[in-house]
């Protein structure tokens, strides 16, 4: 299938990407979920926010865990409570990390999410009933 309005050229691509806004940041800074979320709600990732738990799975800190204190949609990364490095003069520096290098271990609920989450386990099931 052909879509008149997506382009399949690297420059476009990376130019949409680095001058994406702040809304389309926020499904951008999308991770995984853990195989047993995947199993309950039924989709694969979700938009990362703040109060999610998260076990980073690549990078210079694998095997991590930590909850997320906030999601830096300028500056493309998350802060994880657990990771911060000492600097030079003693202060503590939080440690940025992408989130497709994460997966999420616990989702922080509330109506919206939900209703994502159901929305999305509806749309895997339509795209399951149209390939049969």
């Amino acid at each position: 299938m052909y879509h008149a309005g997506v382009s399949s050229s690297r420059r476009k691509s990376r130019k949409a990407y680095f001058t994406a806004g702040s809304t389309q940041r926020r499904k951008l800074l999308s991770a995984n979920l853990s195989k047993d979320l995947r199993a309950q709600y039924g989709c694969r990732s979700i938009p990362i926010r703040k109060g999610d738990t998260i076990k980073v799975v690549r990078g210079g800190n694998p095997d991590r865990e930590g909850k997320v204190m906030s999601v830096y949609r300028r500056r493309w990364c998350i802060h994880v409570d657990k990771m911060v490095r000492e600097k030079i003069n003693g202060q503590q520096a939080q440690l940025p990390i992408h989130p497709s290098n994460c997966v999420v271990t616990a989702l922080k609920l509330d109506k919206d999410r939900k209703r994502l989450l159901e929305r999305k386990k509806r749309e895997a099931k339509d795209k399951i009933a149209e390939m049969d």
